[in-house]
């Protein structure tokens, strides 16, 4: 199988979904699809965008397929292109078009709600650190002062919070410099296979969170298959661009082994039981599939189990991280007002 598929990509999911969502609405209609193309270019407000459809509109009047029209921008992925060219051929593009429109709105629709789980908790995270180094940089060096003119032994508390405060004062901003420092360094390097392989190992070792963004690759893994099965394409080929993607590196490892594999006579499911990242209940289900050739409709169930577990989790997560990340943030702000007010308390007392 040729090795050199590329995977290159420039337009956003949303904007996949308006194209494909479009062309099929305007296909079904019975507009031929150099009008179609037309209508479509007309749709979008970016210069860029236009001067894209407008390249594909001449290469099909051209001559050209859609399919090869849309290759040659280098716009659109393999799964794609591979997925056109057998709508062209078998007389299914609208088909195609449905179906890629139903891939791209399920990635949407998945993303949006890993963000929404995720937004809330994140937004409060970083209040918290604002307001606590706040307090030990700004509030707690003026409560300093007063106790130095007071003089006397402080509480071990107090004594505890006024040394990291004075720390965060004197090591904050380096610190602060080298977080920008690493956050560029991981930006520069992140395609970089050792780092995306630490990164994976980091997300997946974290409680909740990573066996639910385990769960949401695997889904988006198993819609793709479904779609390039259900589109006619042979397992190894559906296997090679399903991996291109996955864009999450445990799972692109697996799918080469998995490839090879396969390539050499063995089953898919027998293969998939030689990784961790496949629970039992898919090497089952998959294995059923085989057995009755319908691999395509045992993936578009996987898809729909795997999302919904996705779904529920996600809202699970957010509903205990918020108000647990709150419980914190009083914890904290509580403990420094203790420790600032002991001394005065002391003083008091002894008055």
């Amino acid at each position: 199988m040729n090795k050199e598929i590329s995977f290159k990509t420039g337009l956003s999911d949303k904007k996949k979904l308006h194209i494909y969502a479009e062309l099929s609405m305007l296909l079904s209609s019975g507009i031929d699809i150099k009008s179609a193309l037309e209508i479509l270019s007309d749709s979008f407000k970016s210069k860029k965008d236009k001067q894209l459809l407008n390249t594909i509109t001449g290469n099909v009047v051209a001559g050209k397929t859609v399919s090869d029209a849309l290759k040659e921008t280098e716009k659109f992925s393999d799964y794609e292109f591979y997925s056109i060219k057998i709508g062209e051929e078998s007389g299914n593009l609208v088909t195609v078009l449905n179906d890629l429109t139903a891939y791209y709105k399920t990635r949407i629709e998945q993303k949006r709600k890993l963000i929404s789980a995720f937004s809330y908790p994140f937004i409060v995270l970083i209040t918290a650190i604002v307001t606590v180094t706040f307090m030990l940089r700004f509030i707690v060096p003026m409560f300093e002062d007063v106790f130095k003119r007071f003089g006397g032994e402080l509480p071990p508390l107090t004594a505890m919070i006024i040394s990291i405060s004075e720390t965060v004062g004197k090591y904050g901003y380096w610190v602060f410099i080298f977080g920008i420092f690493l956050t560029i360094i991981f930006y520069i390097y992140r395609k970089r296979e050792i780092m995306r392989k630490n990164t994976s190992k980091i997300i997946l070792s974290l409680p909740l969170i990573g066996n639910l963004v385990k769960m949401a690759y695997l889904a988006r893994f198993c819609n793709a298959m479904a779609l390039l099965i259900e589109a006619k394409n042979p397992l190894l080929q559906a296997l090679e661009l399903a991996k291109k993607m996955s864009n999450f590196y445990p799972l692109e490892k697996a799918l080469d082994k998995i490839e090879e594999n396969v390539l050499h006579g063995m089953n898919l499911h027998k293969s998939m039981q030689q990784f961790s990242l496949f629970d039992s209940k898919m090497i089952s289900l998959i294995k059923v599939g085989e057995e009755v050739n319908k691999l395509d409709i045992i993936f578009k169930q996987l898809n729909k189990q795997y999302s919904e577990e996705v779904e529920h989790k996600s809202q699970v997560l957010g509903t205990i991280l918020e108000p647990v990340l709150i419980i914190f943030i009083g914890i904290f702000v509580a403990i420094i007002l203790i420790a600032m007010y002991l001394p005065l308390f002391q003083l008091s007392s002894g008055i």
